[in-house]
Protein backbone atom coordinates (compact mmCIF):
# COMPACT_ATOMS: atom_id res chain seq x y z
CA UNK A 1 0.00 0.00 0.00
CA UNK A 2 3.01 2.44 0.69
CA UNK A 3 3.97 1.69 -2.74
CA UNK A 4 1.17 2.78 -4.52
CA UNK A 5 1.10 5.94 -2.09
CA UNK A 6 5.04 6.39 -3.45
CA UNK A 7 3.63 6.30 -6.68
CA UNK A 8 0.98 8.79 -5.92
CA UNK A 9 3.32 10.98 -4.67
CA UNK A 10 5.11 10.84 -7.31
CA UNK A 11 3.18 11.23 -10.28
CA UNK A 12 1.26 13.89 -8.03
CA UNK A 13 2.18 16.81 -10.01
CA UNK A 14 1.35 15.71 -12.87
CA UNK A 15 -2.21 14.68 -12.01
CA UNK A 16 -2.59 17.85 -10.43
CA UNK A 17 -2.02 19.53 -14.15
CA UNK A 18 -4.01 17.35 -15.90
CA UNK A 19 -7.22 17.92 -13.01
CA UNK A 20 -6.62 21.36 -13.91
CA UNK A 21 -6.66 20.91 -17.42
CA UNK A 22 -9.40 19.42 -17.40
CA UNK A 23 -11.02 21.73 -14.79
CA UNK A 24 -10.28 24.80 -17.46
CA UNK A 25 -11.92 22.86 -20.40
CA UNK A 26 -14.97 22.33 -18.38
CA UNK A 27 -14.88 25.94 -17.13
CA UNK A 28 -15.29 27.20 -20.75
CA UNK A 29 -17.65 24.28 -21.52
CA UNK A 30 -19.59 26.07 -19.13
CA UNK A 31 -18.95 29.61 -20.17
CA UNK A 32 -20.16 28.05 -23.81
CA UNK A 33 -23.36 27.04 -22.80
CA UNK A 34 -24.64 29.94 -20.83
CA UNK A 35 -23.95 32.14 -24.09
CA UNK A 36 -26.51 29.37 -26.06
CA UNK A 37 -28.92 29.54 -23.50
CA UNK A 38 -28.66 32.75 -23.31
CA UNK A 39 -29.36 32.92 -27.51
CA UNK A 40 -31.74 30.26 -27.21
CA UNK A 41 -33.70 32.34 -24.17
CA UNK A 42 -33.75 35.42 -26.68
CA UNK A 43 -34.90 33.75 -29.33
CA UNK A 44 -37.63 32.04 -26.68
CA UNK A 45 -38.35 35.76 -25.56
CA UNK A 46 -39.12 36.94 -29.21
CA UNK A 47 -41.39 34.28 -30.05
CA UNK A 48 -43.35 34.74 -26.85
CA UNK A 49 -43.87 38.67 -26.95
CA UNK A 50 -47.09 39.86 -26.50
CA UNK A 51 -48.08 36.86 -25.33
CA UNK A 52 -49.57 36.99 -21.65
CA UNK A 53 -50.99 34.17 -20.34
CA UNK A 54 -51.59 32.47 -23.44
CA UNK A 55 -51.59 29.11 -24.54
CA UNK A 56 -49.10 28.95 -27.48
CA UNK A 57 -50.64 25.85 -29.24
CA UNK A 58 -53.80 27.87 -29.01
CA UNK A 59 -51.64 31.32 -30.80
CA UNK A 60 -50.71 29.32 -34.06
CA UNK A 61 -54.08 27.67 -34.03
CA UNK A 62 -55.39 30.84 -34.39
CA UNK A 63 -52.91 32.44 -36.54
CA UNK A 64 -53.35 29.13 -38.85
CA UNK A 65 -57.22 29.57 -38.56
CA UNK A 66 -56.66 33.02 -39.88
CA UNK A 67 -54.21 32.09 -42.77
CA UNK A 68 -57.10 29.59 -43.86
CA UNK A 69 -59.41 32.35 -44.03
CA UNK A 70 -57.27 34.57 -46.21
CA UNK A 71 -56.30 31.67 -48.38
CA UNK A 72 -60.38 31.08 -48.93
CA UNK A 73 -61.00 35.00 -49.45
CA UNK A 74 -57.97 34.42 -52.08
CA UNK A 75 -59.40 31.98 -53.71
CA UNK A 76 -62.98 33.49 -53.83
CA UNK A 77 -61.12 37.11 -55.24
CA UNK A 78 -59.26 34.98 -57.93
CA UNK A 79 -62.14 33.44 -59.13
CA UNK A 80 -64.35 36.32 -59.20
CA UNK A 81 -61.49 38.08 -61.31
CA UNK A 82 -61.85 35.57 -63.73
CA UNK A 83 -65.46 36.36 -63.82
CA UNK A 84 -64.90 39.56 -64.47
CA UNK A 85 -62.08 39.07 -67.08
CA UNK A 86 -64.95 37.18 -68.99
CA UNK A 87 -67.60 39.55 -68.87
CA UNK A 88 -64.47 42.51 -70.02
CA UNK A 89 -64.01 40.28 -72.83
CA UNK A 90 -67.40 41.36 -74.18
CA UNK A 91 -67.02 45.44 -73.20
CA UNK A 92 -66.12 47.49 -75.63
CA UNK A 93 -62.12 48.09 -75.11
CA UNK A 94 -60.83 49.00 -78.51
CA UNK A 95 -62.09 52.44 -79.87
CA UNK A 96 -61.10 54.55 -82.74
CA UNK A 97 -62.36 57.54 -84.65
CA UNK A 98 -61.23 59.35 -87.71
CA UNK A 99 -62.09 63.23 -89.03
CA UNK A 100 -62.53 63.27 -92.85
CA UNK A 101 -63.96 65.75 -95.12
CA UNK A 102 -66.28 64.04 -97.13
CA UNK A 103 -67.28 66.02 -99.57
CA UNK A 104 -65.28 68.83 -101.39
CA UNK A 105 -67.47 71.60 -100.57
CA UNK A 106 -67.78 71.18 -96.81
CA UNK A 107 -64.67 73.38 -95.46
CA UNK A 108 -63.73 71.38 -92.48
CA UNK A 109 -63.40 67.40 -91.19
CA UNK A 110 -66.93 67.34 -89.68
CA UNK A 111 -67.58 63.93 -91.20
CA UNK A 112 -66.10 60.53 -89.34
CA UNK A 113 -65.96 57.32 -88.17
CA UNK A 114 -66.07 55.69 -84.79
CA UNK A 115 -65.29 51.78 -83.97
CA UNK A 116 -65.98 50.29 -81.09
CA UNK A 117 -64.72 46.39 -80.73
CA UNK A 118 -64.89 44.29 -77.99
CA UNK A 119 -61.99 41.62 -77.18
CA UNK A 120 -63.25 39.55 -80.10
CA UNK A 121 -63.29 42.33 -82.56
CA UNK A 122 -67.41 42.19 -82.11
CA UNK A 123 -68.71 45.68 -82.26
CA UNK A 124 -69.95 48.87 -84.15
CA UNK A 125 -68.15 51.05 -86.66
CA UNK A 126 -70.28 54.91 -86.71
CA UNK A 127 -69.97 56.94 -89.63
CA UNK A 128 -71.65 60.86 -89.38
CA UNK A 129 -71.49 62.15 -93.39
CA UNK A 130 -71.51 66.00 -93.41
CA UNK A 131 -72.49 67.58 -96.02
CA UNK A 132 -73.84 71.60 -96.37
CA UNK A 133 -77.73 70.15 -97.06
CA UNK A 134 -77.81 67.39 -94.69
CA UNK A 135 -75.60 65.27 -92.63
CA UNK A 136 -76.29 61.00 -91.91
CA UNK A 137 -75.18 59.00 -89.61
CA UNK A 138 -74.55 54.97 -90.60
CA UNK A 139 -74.17 51.93 -87.87
CA UNK A 140 -72.20 49.05 -88.95
CA UNK A 141 -72.25 45.95 -86.95
CA UNK A 142 -68.75 44.24 -86.59
CA UNK A 143 -68.02 40.17 -86.41
CA UNK A 144 -64.80 39.39 -86.04
CA UNK A 145 -63.04 42.48 -87.26
CA UNK A 146 -65.42 42.38 -90.36
CA UNK A 147 -68.66 43.87 -91.58
CA UNK A 148 -71.19 41.87 -93.70
CA UNK A 149 -72.13 45.32 -95.21
CA UNK A 150 -69.76 47.72 -98.01
CA UNK A 151 -67.43 49.96 -95.75
CA UNK A 152 -65.98 52.50 -97.06
CA UNK A 153 -62.21 53.32 -96.79
CA UNK A 154 -62.26 55.66 -93.64
CA UNK A 155 -64.34 52.87 -92.03
CA UNK A 156 -61.72 50.13 -92.63
CA UNK A 157 -58.81 51.78 -91.40
CA UNK A 158 -60.53 53.03 -88.41
CA UNK A 159 -61.84 49.20 -87.69
CA UNK A 160 -58.11 48.34 -88.35
CA UNK A 161 -56.71 51.14 -85.96
CA UNK A 162 -59.32 49.70 -83.46
CA UNK A 163 -58.40 46.54 -83.76
CA UNK A 164 -54.47 47.21 -83.20
CA UNK A 165 -55.26 49.13 -80.10
CA UNK A 166 -54.46 46.63 -77.63
CA UNK A 167 -56.35 47.63 -73.84
CA UNK A 168 -53.98 47.54 -70.75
Amino acid sequence: MESLFNNLNNYLPYILGIMALIILLLFILIVILFKAVNKVEQRYRKLMRGVSNKNLESLITSQLENIDKSNSISQETLKRCNELSKIIEKCAQKVAIIRYRAFEDVGSDLSFSIAMLDGNNDGIVLTGLYGRQQSTTYAKPIDNGISRYDLSEEEILVIKEAINNKAN
